[in-house]
């Protein structure tokens, strides 16, 4: 597929899928909502991808949803709202459900849906001057994108409701001091180190990741007993994979394991 408002490339088992509206900040549109639909769709059933990176063109990540679609739709915006929501919507839920590691490189600022796509992946690299505003109430609208979810069970409720009643802006330090990065590079680092945490995570044992992703999901929904059940489970399938062989072996033989994902 021909996409319009994104890029998508795959490149040694990983998955780039870039927000490709610079002018605009690479600001969500029903087009962009819905080519990122399908493209996390397309990177979770290719079996060749073992890694998803998304990241923005130019000097934004993503500025949230397009406002000026918004005023042009006029008594229309509810539907054009749900309608992007129904794609933004989809493809989070995809991307997080998936057994591959997603990786969020946030190039520059990160605000409303941006902002809310940024926390839904599973790790999050920021350039050392990148921005993060929840920046909905500026036009008296509720949170969309997952944040509603991932915010709260990430920093708790009252630093949740801080950033969206003041639209509190978070420099890359802060959110990583508040625990919604895992890593802060200087900009002119910022690729190199992308490229090789992908590279890390391409490498590793991404089933046994997918494992992990689900139980850790799981556990805001289940109780201590039925998790370690689950545990249990997963981790004995886990035995039964060629990773899990090859990473024993090398174990014993105290050498470097090579895992192909399976």
């Amino acid at each position: 597929m021909d996409y319009q408002a994104l890029r998508y490339e795959v490149k040694d088992a990983i998955a780039t899928i870039t927000l490709n509206r610079p002018a605009a900040y690479n600001a969500l549109d029903l087009t962009m909502s819905s080519e990122l639909f399908d493209a996390a769709i397309r990177a979770d059933e290719d079996r060749e991808v073992r890694c998803v990176v998304i990241t923005g063109a130019g000097k934004a990540f993503c500025a949230g949803g397009d406002v000026k679609a918004f005023h042009e739709a006029g008594p229309a915006t509810g539907t054009l709202i749900k309608k992007m929501t129904t794609y933004l919507h989809g493809g989070i839920s995809r991307l997080a459900r998936s057994p591959k590691p997603v990786l969020m490189a946030i190039n520059g600022v990160a605000a409303g849906g941006g902002m809310s796509l940024a926390l839904s992946g599973d790790l999050v690299v920021a350039a050392e001057s990148v921005k993060f505003t929840m920046a909905y109430s500026r036009i008296a609208a509720s949170p969309d994108g997952s944040s509603t979810y991932f915010l709260p069970r990430m920093i708790g409720l009252r630093r949740a409701l801080e950033l969206h009643f003041t639209n509190r802006v978070l420099s890359a330090a802060e959110a990583m001091d508040w625990g919604l990065v895992n890593r802060v590079c200087p900009d002119a680092e910022f690729g190199m180190a992308v490229a090789s945490l992908a590279r890390e995570l391409a490498d590793g044992p991404t089933a046994a990741f997918g494992r992990a992703k689900l139980l850790m999901h799981q556990s805001t929904q289940e109780g201590l007993e039925t998790q370690m059940e689950l545990e249990a489970q997963a981790i004995a399938q886990s035995s039964a994979t060629e990773d899990f062989r090859n990473g024993v072996a090398a174990f014993a033989a105290k050498r470097p394991a090579r895992f192909a994902g399976r």
